[in-house]
C-alpha cells in the first residue's frame, strides 16, 4: 500500500511593480463525496479557466557584431571582492520574473522504512529556454526579487525596536584600542553587518557591542542601560549577541583558512582579501573550495595527472586553436582514444565549475532565499503554505533513527537555468568553439551539476531548514521556561506536598510558609487500609495540598476530593492543586538535594520539591536542569550548546529581575544572579558564615573575589531586607558584623569608614547604588524622605511632581536620563517586599474533580496552559489529561494586542477559555479551540 501525501507551498519571486496579488491558500472541499485536490491557479470557483494576459517582452534589435565587445573567457581565478556585501548579494540574486516555487512532500510507506521526499518544483519549468551551443548569444536581464518585509503571524517578529514612543538613547563611540573592528580583523564593518543581519539599528548595535566588551550582563543592560539599547528586551539583546558570536566565528574561520593556504604556499593578496570580505561561513567555503585538496582517486585528479588540465583551460581561452587529436597517446590509459581525452577534459571542467565561487553563488540564487517561507504539512489531506518547524525536526529525527529516507528534489528549471548560464556567461569560450568542443563543455556542465552542484544544493536546503527549526524550537523553550519560572509564588501558607504512588505509597511533606520541612511521611491511600490512612491524614492535613501530576495522580486526586466533599477535615477548608512534577525524581538524587537534605529518603525529597514548586517556583526550579522541567519539544534534536546558552541566559534574567534577598537565599539561587558565578556565590556564603548577614549592599565589596565590575552587575539585583536581618540576628551579632566590616576594610587596604555600617532603605529596592545620590536629590526636590518609601503619601507627591513638570524635565534637572529616573520612581513607590511575579499567574486550587466523560463537543471550559510546542499549546482543563489547541486555532484575533507578535503567542501558566472540539476516548486525546486569553 502506498500512501501519497502531497502539499503545495507557493512562493512568488520577482513580482512586477504594482502587483499586489496575495498567495492563495488552498482550502479543502467541504463536500465529502468529491475527490480532494488542490485548486489550480488561474481558475475560478466553477472550474473554468480565467483569461490570463501574458506580458510579451518587446524584442530587442540585434546589435551589429562589430559593436559587441568580445567576452573574455572566465577561468577559475580568485577575484578581489568588493567590500559592500549588500551590493554583492543583490547582484548575485537573479530570479526569473513571475516564477513560482512549490514544495511537495511525499511519504511512501514500504515494508520496514518510509521514504519521504521534499520536492522543490516549478509550474513553469518547461518554459525555460535550453542552453545554446554557441557563444554568440546573450542572457537576458531579469528583474531582481523584491524582499517582503510584511509581518506574518506565523513568523518571528522583527527585532528592530520601535522608537516613536521611546527615547532614541545616546550612541556611544567604540574605544579605538579595543574595538570590534580590530578584534575581528576583517574588511567589513562588523557593526554595519551586525545591524543588517539582526535587524537592529546600527547605533544600537554599536552600543550593545561596547557594553558586551565592558563585560556587562544582559539583565544589567536591559534594566539599567535601557537608553543605550533602545529599550530592547532580553530576547532581542540575546539574538544580537548570538549574531555577534557568529560573526566572530566567521572571522576566526577566515584566519584559519588563510593560515592553511599560507602553509600550502597558495595564499595571494587577492585571495586573502576575498577571505576577509566574507561575512558567512558559506562564503568562506565558496572562496576556499577551489583550493581544497580532493581525493587522489578522483576523476579530475587522474585527468590532471595525465596532463589534460592545459587542454581544459585552452578550451575556455583559445578554443579556435585547440586540437584534441594532439593529446592522444595510444599506449597511455585515459589518453588512448579521442573519447578518453574528451572525457578527461570534461571531468576537469566539471571539477572546476563545482569549485568556482561565482558559480556556486549563482546557483544558490536560483533557490528560494527564505527557507522559512516553505512548509511541510500538519494535515495529511490538505495543502498548507508554510513549513512547520516541528516537522523539520521530526523528519531529521526519523532520518537519524534510520526510519525515514529524505530526498530533496530540485526542479529541472534550476538545472536548465544553471546550464544555460554556465555555457553562455560564466564558462563561455573566448572565441568560436566547434560543435564537438561545445558538446564537451555542455557535458561537463551537466556532469558537474549532477555530481557536485545537486548535492551542494540539497545539503544547503536541509541545513537552512534545520537551522531555522532549531532557532524557533529554542525560542519556544526560552518563552516556556521564562513563564514557568515567573509564576506567582503562593506565600504565607503551610503546604502539604504529595508525590503520588500505588505500591510504594504516597510520599508527603509538610512545609512551613518559609519552605522549612516540618514533617515527612508515607501514606498508602490506594490499598485495603486506606480508611486507616485517612485518619492519619486528619492529624497531618493542612489547608493547602499540592499533588504531583505523575503516576497515581488521578486516583490520589479522587481520594482527596471524596474526603473534602465529606467535610472530613472540618473545620479546615481544604483545597488542592495539581503541579507538574517533571524533574523532581532527577533532583531528588542530585548532589544539590543530598547536600540540602542529607538524611532524607530520595522519595521524600521529591515530595518536598513538589510542595516548594508552588511556594516559590523560581527558587525551586532553578535547582533542576531546565531540559528536565518538561517544557518545549524536540530538545534532543537541536544544538545542545545553543540550547544550554539560551536556557542559562533566561534563568539568569528571571532570577535577576525578581531580585534575591542575599541573607536567606540558597547558594544555588545566588549563582544565577547577573555578575555572579559558582565561585563568587561560594565566597559570599563563606563571608556570611564567618561574619553573619549583610547589613547593606556596600558590604559586598568586602567579599573576596567580588571586584568592582562584579559588584556593578549584581548589586541592583540583590536585596537587603532589614526584617530578615533582625529576625535572624541578635544585637551582639550585629556588633560582631560591624567589627568584621572594619577589619575587612583594613585588610583590603581601604580607608576606615569608606563602607557604611548602617542599613540603607534603598537596598530593598531595584534602584542601583550608582543612582542613590540621584534618588536622594529627587526626594529632596519633592519634599520626601527615605522612611516614606512605598507609602501612599510619597506616591501622591511623586505623581503630582511628574504631572506638573514632566519626567524629561525632572530628569534633566537631576542630570540623569528619563529611564534612570523612571526606575527610581518605581523603586520609591513600590511597597516593601514588592515582587514582579505578583502580576503573573498563580496555581489554581480546587475542591472537586471532573473527568473526560463529563466533556462533550462544543462545551466551553477554562484552563491553564501547561506547555507549548511548535504545533500547538497543551491546556489543563481539570480532567486529568491536557487538551491540545492546534496552532491553526491560535489566531491573532483571539489574543491580546501585546501577544500578537509572539510565535504561537501562548505560554505556560496563562489562563484561557477554550471550546471542546473533539474528545477521543480511545486514544485519550482532547482537541480544543481557543476562544480568548483570560486576564
Amino acid at each position: 500500500m502506498l500512501d501519497v501525501i502531497k502539499l503545495v507551498s507557493c512562493y512568488r519571486m520577482g513580482q512586477q511593480k504594482g502587483d499586489s496579488e496575495e498567495l492563495e491558500e488552498w482550502l479543502p472541499n467541504s463536500n465529502e463525496g468529491k475527490p480532494k485536490g488542490r485548486r489550480q491557479r488561474g481558475t475560478d470557483e466553477t472550474g473554468e479557466k480565467k483569461k490570463v494576459t501574458k506580458r510579451v517582452a518587446k524584442p530587442k534589435e540585434p546589435k551589429p557584431k562589430a559593436e559587441r565587445k568580445p567576452r573574455v573567457a572566465r577561468v577559475p581565478k580568485v577575484k578581489k571582492e568588493k567590500t559592500n556585501t549588500k551590493q554583492q548579494t543583490e547582484d548575485a540574486v537573479l530570479p526569473k520574473p513571475e516564477l513560482q516555487q512549490y514544495v511537495a512532500v511525499k511519504e511512501e510507506a514500504s515494508h520496514n522504512a518510509c521514504r519521504l521526499s521534499i520536492n522543490l518544483s516549478s509550474n513553469n519549468a518547461g518554459d525555460m529556454p535550453d542552453e545554446c551551443p554557441s557563444s554568440s548569444q546573450h542572457v537576458p536581464k531579469v528583474k531582481k526579487e523584491e524582499p517582503d518585509d510584511s509581518f506574518t503571524f506565523d513568523e518571528p517578529a522583527q527585532k528592530k525596536q520601535k522608537t516613536t514612543n521611546s527615547a532614541q538613547g545616546r550612541p556611544i563611540k567604540l574605544k579605538s584600542g579595543n574595538s570590534c573592528v580590530e578584534d575581528l580583523q576583517m574588511n567589513w564593518d562588523p557593526i554595519q553587518v551586525l545591524a543588517e543581519k539582526s535587524g537592529v539599528e546600527q547605533w544600537v548595535c554599536a552600543n550593545i557591542v561596547q557594553l558586551f566588551q565592558e563585560e556587562n550582563t544582559i539583565p544589567f543592560m536591559v534594566r539599567y542601560r535601557k537608553e543605550l539599547i533602545n529599550h530592547m528586551d532580553a530576547d532581542a539583546v540575546r539574538d544580537v549577541q548570538l549574531t555577534l558570536e557568529e560573526l566572530r566565528s566567521v572571522a576566526k574561520k577566515s584566519r584559519s583558512v588563510s593560515q592553511t593556504l599560507k602553509k600550502e604556499g597558495v595564499l595571494t593578496s587577492e585571495l586573502e582579501m576575498a577571505l576577509k570580505n566574507c561575512t558567512t561561513a558559506d562564503e568562506i567555503d565558496h572562496v576556499y573550495a577551489p583550493y581544497k585538496k580532493g581525493s587522489k582517486l578522483s576523476k579530475a585528479r587522474r585527468a590532471k595527472e595525465l596532463g589534460l588540465e592545459p587542454v581544459a583551460l585552452a578550451l575556455l581561452q583559445e578554443p579556435q586553436k585547440l586540437d584534441l587529436q594532439s593529446s592522444i597517446q595510444p599506449n597511455t590509459k585515459g589518453l588512448s582514444t579521442l573519447d578518453e581525452v574528451a572525457t578527461g577534459v570534461q571531468e576537469i571542467l566539471a571539477d572546476m565549475i563545482a569549485k568556482d565561487k561565482e558559480t556556486l553563488t549563482y546557483v544558490q540564487s536560483l533557490k528560494p532565499k527564505d527557507i522559512a517561507k516553505f512548509s511541510l504539512y500538519t494535515d495529511f489531506t490538505c495543502d498548507v503554505q508554510r513549513i512547520q518547524h516541528h516537522q523539520t525536526l521530526a523528519i531529521n529525527r526519523g532520518e537519524n533513527l534510520k526510519i525515514l529516507t529524505v530526498k530533496v528534489n530540485i526542479p529541472d528549471r534550476v538545472k536548465n537555468d544553471f546550464c544555460r548560464w554556465c555555457i553562455n556567461v560564466r564558462w563561455r569560450p573566448q572565441g568560436f568553439a566547434r560543435p564537438e568542443l561545445m558538446t564537451i563543455l555542455k557535458n561537463a556542465v551537466e556532469d558537474s551539476y549532477k555530481r557536485f552542484i545537486l548535492p551542494f544544493l540539497s545539503r544547503g536546503y536541509r541545513s537552512k531548514l534545520t537551522a531555522s527549526a532549531e532557532k524557533e524550537s529554542i525560542a519556544m523553550f526560552v518563552r516556556n521556561l521564562r513563564q514557568r519560572l515567573l509564576m506567582c509564588p503562593v506565600r504565607g501558607r503551610v503546604i502539604m506536598g504529595v508525590d503520588p504512588g500505588f505500591h510504594h505509597g504516597c510520599k508527603i511533606a509538610i512545609l512551613s510558609p518559609t519552605s522549612q520541612i516540618l514533617h515527612t511521611d508515607v501514606v498508602y491511600l490506594h490499598g485495603p487500609a486506606k480508611h486507616k490512612e485517612a485518619e492519619k491524614l486528619r492529624h497531618l492535613i493542612c489547608p493547602t495540598i499540592v499533588i504531583g501530576n505523575g503516576k497515581a495522580c488521578r486516583e490520589t486526586e479522587a481520594f482527596f476530593t471524596d474526603l473534602i466533599k465529606q467535610r472530613f477535615f472540618k473545620p479546615l477548608d481544604v483545597s488542592y492543586c495539581i503541579t507538574d512534577e517533571a524533574g523532581a525524581s532527577i533532583y531528588s538524587v542530585s548532589p544539590e538535594a543530598v547536600k540540602e537534605m542529607p538524611d532524607m529518603d530520595p522519595n521524600l525529597r521529591s515530595a518536598v520539591s513538589i510542595g516548594r514548586r508552588v511556594q516559590d517556583p523560581l527558587a525551586e526550579l532553578i535547582k533542576i536542569d531546565p531540559k528536565h522541567i518538561g517544557i518545549g519539544t524536540y530538545q534532543h534534536d537541536v544544538s545542545q550548546s545553543l540550547l544550554r546558552a539560551a536556557l542559562d541566559g533566561v534563568v539568569q534574567e528571571c532570577v535577576s529581575f525578581v531580585g534575591v534577598d542575599i541573607n536567606i537565599c540558597s547558594e544555588t539561587l545566588m549563582r544565577h544572579i547577573a555578575g555572579l558565578n559558582a565561585g563568587r556565590a561560594r565566597s559570599i556564603m563563606e563571608w556570611k558564615e564567618k561574619n553573619g548577614p549583610f547589613l547593606n549592599r556596600e558590604q559586598l565589596k568586602l567579599v573576596k573575589g567580588l571586584g568592582p565590575k562584579s559588584f556593578q552587575q549584581c548589586a541592583g539585583f540583590i536585596r537587603i531586607n532589614p526584617e530578615t536581618v533582625r529576625r535572624y540576628t541578635s544585637k551582639s551579632q550585629v556588633l560582631n558584623i560591624l567589627q568584621a566590616t572594619i577589619g575587612a576594610e583594613k585588610k583590603k587596604g581601604k580607608g576606615s569608614g569608606s563602607i557604611s555600617n548602617q542599613f540603607n532603605p534603598l537596598d530593598q529596592t531595584c534602584i542601583h547604588p550608582e543612582s542613590y545620590s540621584i534618588a536622594l536629590r529627587f526626594l529632596s526636590q519633592i519634599g520626601g524622605s527615605l522612611d516614606q518609601m512605598g507609602s501612599a503619601g510619597l506616591r501622591q507627591g511623586i505623581e503630582s511632581s511628574l504631572k506638573s513638570r514632566g519626567l524629561d524635565v525632572l530628569a534633566k534637572s537631576l542630570d540623569t536620563t528619563p529611564e534612570t529616573l523612571q526606575l527610581i520612581v518605581d523603586g520609591l513607590t513600590q511597597p516593601p517586599g514588592f515582587d514582579i511575579r505578583q502580576d503573573f499567574e498563580q496555581a489554581d486550587f480546587k475542591r472537586e474533580i471532573v473527568s473526560m466523560n463529563d466533556l462533550h463537543d462544543g462545551m466551553v471550559v477554562t484552563g491553564r496552559v501547561t506547555n507549548t510546542a511548535l504545533f500547538g499549546a497543551f491546556v489543563d482543563i481539570g480532567v486529568g489529561r491536557s487538551g491540545l489547541i492546534p496552532k491553526r486555532f491560535i489566531t491573532p484575533d483571539k489574543l491580546p494586542v501585546d501577544q500578537r507578535q509572539r510565535s504561537l503567542a501562548l505560554g505556560p501558566g496563562e489562563r484561557v477559555e477554550v471550546r471542546v472540539i473533539n474528545v477521543d476516548h480511545q486514544r485519550n486525546r482532547i482537541t480544543l479551540d481557543l476562544i480568548r486569553v483570560l486576564r
